[in-house]
């Protein structure tokens, strides 16, 4: 076996070793090289195929549909307006999933009343709810928010009931031993001993939202990246939807990241 002098098993063998831990900048390093080998079999794919351009345009020409449309078009403020509905949503989603999903998951009752109108509403696709939502709402910013909500909200709830029913019961009686209330079991024992996967929920969850901007800004909407991409759709523009594509999954790359660096921050126990 390879091992290093302070006799650890060397870095070949760590990265094939089931569960083993590889450091930070090796991590960064492997993350970096899946993109340079997805981005160079994307470059050779164009190169070397008949694929017309309209539909696999090259990465050149992608990076200069953005510029385009940051230079011409004003893409940033598409980008704001995209980055605020989603914040929006998303903390609405959160206020009120974390309290229903810890009462679901604590007490039976609420299980039995909110879990059957949950999972029938979760499982209904939310592009069918479009002209609904357009007819409660109108063509307003809430319709494009109550369908970012949608897509995140009844996800999420269910997610965090269940992280709820699986703290120990073991918590909970020895709790009451020392004489907590119900509001102290519910707060200091069940929520703290559910915040670390909570938080990886969550982070979870907003890519789901991330995933209906496209369907929430095609709603009679003249600014956003969604409304970008579905207009760039209509005049066969595939390098400029290409660019609103990635730079969706871009901004929710970061923003994964970032709530993963807060986790650790917060739960350093859990390296």
């Amino acid at each position: 076996m390879s091992r290093n002098p302070g006799g650890e098993p060397g870095l070949w063998k760590r990265l094939f070793t089931l569960r083993s831990r590889l450091s930070r900048p090796t991590e960064i390093g492997l993350g970096v090289l899946a993109f340079v080998f997805l981005l160079a079999v994307w470059a050779i794919v164009v190169a070397t195929s008949s694929i017309k351009p309209q539909y696999m345009p090259s990465l050149l020409s992608i990076g200069e549909a953005l510029y385009s449309l940051f230079v011409d078009f004003n893409f940033a403020a598409d980008i704001y307006i995209s980055v605020v509905r989603v914040a929006i949503a998303f903390a609405i989603a959160a206020v009120m999933a974390i309290p229903i999903g810890i009462l679901m998951g604590s007490y039976r009752v609420f299980g039995a009343l909110g879990e059957p109108v949950i999972d029938l509403i979760r499982y209904l696709p939310v592009p069918a709810l479009v002209p609904l939502t357009v007819i409660w709402l109108g063509i307003g910013e809430g319709s494009k928010i109550a369908l970012l909500w949608m897509g995140t909200f009844f996800q999420l709830v269910l997610l965090i009931a269940d992280d709820a029913k699986r703290v120990p019961q073991e918590y909970v009686e020895t709790a009451y031993t020392l004489g907590a209330k119900q509001r102290h079991v519910l707060g200091l024992v069940i929520l703290r001993s559910i915040l670390p996967t909570m938080v990886d929920n969550l982070r979870i969850t907003l890519g789901w939202c991330w995933s209906y901007v496209i369907l929430a800004e095609i709603v009679a909407s003249n600014e956003g990246i969604g409304q970008v991409i579905w207009a760039s759709r209509r005049f066969g523009k595939t390098p400029e939807v290409m660019a609103g594509v990635l730079t969706i999954g871009l901004i929710g790359l970061l923003s994964d990241q970032l709530i993963r660096l807060a986790s650790k921050k917060l739960f350093p126990y859990l390296r």
